[in-house]
Parts: C-alpha cells; structure tokens; sequence
C-alpha cells in the first residue's frame, strides 16, 4: 500500500510534474542505463521538458545525482532547462550556470519557491531516478504524471514506486506507437484539485481558491485532451462555416467533412465541457441493438430524446397519417437486425425476416477478425420515406488490429450541440460492448462527419460550452460475463468518475 501523501502549504514549496519512462512491471533502469532505444520517447521528453508558453521563461528538471551521472557529460547540462541535482556532496557540479545543487528535493521545490525562480522558471519536472520518483509521488504538491507505458518486460534493478492513483485521473493517452519493435504508449495522469503557483507572482497562491493542475499542465499536454477536437470543430463552425438553409427552418452555420478519433483503451469519450445524458445514451443503444422502433420502450424508461420525432403531430407532417403515435417507422435497429424485411408496424414480430447485421458482424468479429466487410449499414433508400427520421448515423465499419477493435463511424448530417456528443458515447459504447461480447480489446472510435452544423440558435450555448474547460474523461465499466448481445442490460454497465460541467440546454430542431 503507498504511503500516506505528504502535505505541506502552497507557500512552501513549488508545484512539479513528474516524468518517467517505464515497463509493465515500473522497471525504469538497469546498472544505470536504459535497457531500451527509443529515440521517440527520448524526443518527446525533451520537447515536454524543453516548451514553455512564455519565451522569457524556461522549465526546471530536477534528478538525483545518479540519473544527472547516468546522462552522457556531451549532454549534460539539459540544455535550455536549469538542472537541479539532488546531492549530499555536490563536488564541482555548482560550477555550471545552469546546474543548482540541493541536498534533497524538498530543498529544491523550496529554492524554486522563491525568487528569482519563482518568476522565471514555468515547469518543474522530476526526472528521475528511483528514490527521487519514490519521494516525489507521495507528495501532494505533484499536480501530473507524464508515463511512458512500454509493452515490455526485461530485468531491471531500478523501478517507478507503485503509486496512490486515487488523486490522479487519466488525462490524456496516444494511440500505441511502435518503434525498435517496442509498442509504447504517452500518457498523462492529473491530480484532480492542486493549489499553489500558477506562472506569475507569489500572490498567485491562493488557499482559499485552489488552482487545478491542468492550469499548469503544459500547453502541448493541455490540449491534447480528446474533447478539444470536439471544441475546435465548434469554434472553426462558428467563425467560418457556410450560413445555410436546413429543413427546420432554423438555419446552420456548416462545414463538410471532418474527424474526431477517440481512444478507447483506458478511458470513454463523453463530454465534459456540459453534461450528457449517459442514461439516454445507455438506453438508446440497448433499444437499437434490440431491433425496437417503439418510441414509448424509451419513454416508459424516463428517455424522451425521439418524442419529437415520434409525435402525432410530426408523424402527421410527414404524410404518415395512418402511423400510430410513437411508430418511428424502420429506423437504426430496425436496420441493424432486419434489413430488406418489409416493415408493418412497430408491433409486428420481425424474427427470423431481413438480414441481422449486427449478428453478422459478431460472427465475423469472432472467426474472421481481418475481414473487411464488417459492415453496420442504417441506410436503406427502399424504405427511408418509411422513417419518421432518415439515418443520420449511417454506416459504420468494424476494424481489428493486434487483439484490439476499432470501429469507424460515416454520419451523413450531424448536428454539433444536441446530437454528436450523443453520438460520440453511442457508437464508443457500441465499439466497446462488441469488444466484451467477442473477447476483444478496446481500440479508437473515429468519427467521421459529412455536414457538420451548429443550429443559430445554438450559438449562443455553444460558446458558453466553450469557455468550460475539460476535465478527464469517465471510464467504463462492463460488469457482466454475458458473451449474448440480445441479453446486456443497463445494470450491467458502470460509468466511473463522470464529473462533467452543468447541462447546457439547447433546443431541438425538428
């Protein structure tokens, strides 16, 4: 069990970020080397350790003597970083400009507490080596972990100390890379609330405020939090979309053809710059995969998100006079389960007629994974003046690739407040319960957008969404053993850590 945090307050010593490349088993070293070459890995700590969003500043590293010994000299300094090694005998080392010597790393957070460095230095990073990591993570003034999760096991002598993850939530993880034939991953952990300095003066420590630690994250880690894909396309629809007309009446600001991917394997991409129905989202997909065109299933489970679409009023403008109320006509799981059947009504038993994609596509996920005709097709142009609501989310393609499944999704009309963050969770959800169901991993869902709009009268809420500032993602939790599809129930699904902004209410245009 780790040991209890160490608290000291914010005026006493800086805040730091802790930086590390380790195996699965924590080994980070051996006899004093690195026992791998990743010339990647190595590139990316500097550019970590190197950027600063002030140009008049620069960012700290801090390492035992051991580590600082272990770097060749031709490399040593760090340069355009000021060193700080930790020594008991500093020797010659406080000779050098751009190394400081301290006798501990306690010494050290209090010398760049204080000025001169209090001002000029941005970023503290710890650096290395075992006991220094060991000291550093039970601080609780260590607002990030920056990890180099490397797939391989080898003797080491020297390891990262298992850590009390309960302050930390993950921020941000790469898709695997491979290099030298080593898989590896960059991820970021973040305490969850930190106090202290934030780049300025001293009055910048507040008590009574505390700041988070992903306002000291740097830019680079910053921004590479999945949701800012989703917030970008947002403010580029904004400034530069086409002004169109649209079948509500409403009007759109658009764009055509853009990309989100989102990374599945440690995290679930749902919103958090305002808060998404998950329930809804849980349930919906639950309704498609059973093949339901009954809007009512929803309602009487509190889900109301397709009674605009299933009114009798609606219906009515549709021509679809004869549809009784709630009959959404061979909508997505119609589709999915049944395509080509002839559609009656949303009472009738369809067992057995049409083509069941979604069976199809389990079967072959399961006996033939490198298949390319993985295939989840919504879009029948035989029965789309059937609908109450032609697909917007149309097409979809499983892919797998090292034990793990990914799934792209082609949606043809995508509306950016209301629909797509549903539909980022929907088809996430669905990636990750084909997974469970065929003994797979978790891969990326990348989200394809054809007419990308926001409605004008979702500007205004919009840009309030854009001012929030995203926190980590939730993850997702499939609690069941059950291999059947047709027999998952919303019990057996867990979202952990959902901690979104407020709900931003904006209207639906139908």
């Amino acid at each position: 069990m780790a040991a209890q945090e160490q608290t000291h307050t914010p005026l006493e010593m800086r805040p730091f970020q802790i930086v590390v490349a380790c195996t699965r088993e924590l080994g980070i070293g051996l006899k004093g080397s690195i026992p791998w070459k990743l010339p990647l890995e190595i590139a990316f700590f500097k550019l970590l350790t190197s950027s600063t969003s002030a140009s008049s500043k620069r960012n700290a590293v801090i390492m035992g003597r051991l580590t600082w010994e272990s770097i060749p000299s031709k490399f040593r300094p760090l340069p355009g970083r000021l060193n700080i090694v930790l020594s008991r005998s500093p020797g010659p080392l406080s000779m050098d400009g751009d190394v400081q010597v301290c006798s501990g790393l306690i010494d050290a957070l209090r010398l760049l507490a204080a000025p001169p460095y209090l001002t000029s230095v941005e970023t503290v990073f710890v650096i290395g080596g075992g006991q220094v990591y060991k000291e550093a993570v039970e601080l609780s003034n260590c607002d990030a972990i920056h990890i180099t999760q490397i797939d391989l096991s080898c003797e080491c002598d020297t390891f990262f100390p298992a850590f009390n993850e309960a302050p930390f939530r993950l921020w941000y993880s790469s898709m695997p890379m491979i290099e030298n034939d080593l898989r590896f991953t960059f991820a970021t952990y973040i305490r969850e609330t930190a106090r202290g300095y934030e780049n300025g003066s001293q009055d910048n420590y507040n008590v009574e405020k505390p700041l988070t630690a992903v306002s000291r994250l740097p830019k680079m880690i910053r921004e590479k939090h999945e949701e800012y894909q989703y917030l970008n396309l947002i403010h580029d629809i904004i400034q530069t979309g086409t002004e169109k007309g649209d079948r509500t009446g409403t009007g759109t600001l658009s764009k055509f053809g853009c990309q989100m991917r989102f990374n599945l394997r440690s995290h679930f991409p749902l919103l958090t710059t305002k808060r998404v129905f998950w329930r809804g989202v849980l349930e919906e997909l639950l309704w498609f995969i059973s093949g339901s065109t009954n809007a009512k299933v929803l309602q009487d489970k509190g889900v109301h998100i397709w009674d605009g679409n299933a009114s009798r009023d609606y219906l009515d403008s549709l021509g679809l006079t004869e549809r009784e109320e709630g009959d959404l006509g061979p909508v997505y799981g119609f589709q999915w389960r049944h395509f080509g059947a002839k559609y009656t009504d949303m009472h009738a038993d369809y067992s057995g007629k049409g083509f069941d994609q979604l069976a199809d596509a389990i079967q072959k996920l399961r006996i033939k994974p490198e298949d390319r005709r993985i295939i989840l097709s919504a879009w029948n142009p035989s029965d789309l003046e059937l609908m109450a609501l032609p697909p917007c989310h149309m097409f979809a393609q499983f892919y797998v690739a090292n034990g793990e499944l990914s799934c792209q999704m082609y949606q043809r009309s995508c509306d950016m407040g209301l629909g797509v963050p549903f539909n980022i969770a929907s088809y996430a959800l669905l990636t990750c319960i084909l997974a469970h169901v065929c003994d797979l991993k978790r891969g990326e869902f990348i989200h394809v957008l054809g007419d990308a709009h926001v409605y004008k009268n979702h500007v205004e809420p919009l840009e309030q969404q854009l001012k929030n500032i995203p926190k980590p993602f939730p993850v997702l939790k499939i609690s069941t053993k059950e291999k059947d599809i047709d027999k998952l129930t919303a019990r057996d699904f867990e979202l952990i850590g959902y901690d979104p902004h407020k709900k931003i209410a904006m209207q639906m245009a139908v």
